[in-house]
């Protein structure tokens, strides 16, 4: 079982940056492929960005170039930094545990409970 913990999500302005991150319980995170999607209101959940173990990196079109997937393997943490926002970036940021890249949600097994980002026009 892997419990993942998301932070730093806020209210901000078109144009502005925003951090968020993604705490993960257990003891072999470096193992981990891990993915940010995001849900907006009555929409389905989508894929944002993806960072393989090996630290290779995917990203949808609609945030290629102004967002950036790391990871911290001796903090167990993700993080997604987001710039450049625009109010269609308003959702809820779930990170995600998997163990290859998917831009599905289907492969992955363990899922955080979600941070709010809005951004106002």
């Amino acid at each position: 079982q892997v419990q993942l913990v998301e932070s730093g999500g806020g209210l901000v302005q078109t144009g502005d940056s925003l951090r968020v991150s993604c705490v993960a319980s257990g003891r072999t995170f470096s193992s981990y492929a891990l993915g940010w999607f995001r849900q907006a209101p009555g929409k389905e959940r989508e894929f944002v960005a993806h960072i393989a173990k090996n630290g290779n990196t995917y990203y949808a079109d609609s945030v290629k170039g102004r967002f950036a997937i790391s990871r911290d393997n001796a903090k167990n943490t993700v993080y997604l930094q987001m710039n450049s926002l625009k109010p269609e970036d308003t959702a809820v940021y779930y990170c995600a545990v998997g163990y290859y890249y998917s831009s599905n949600p289907g492969p992955y097994d363990y899922w955080g409970q979600g941070a709010q980002v809005t951004v106002s026009s």
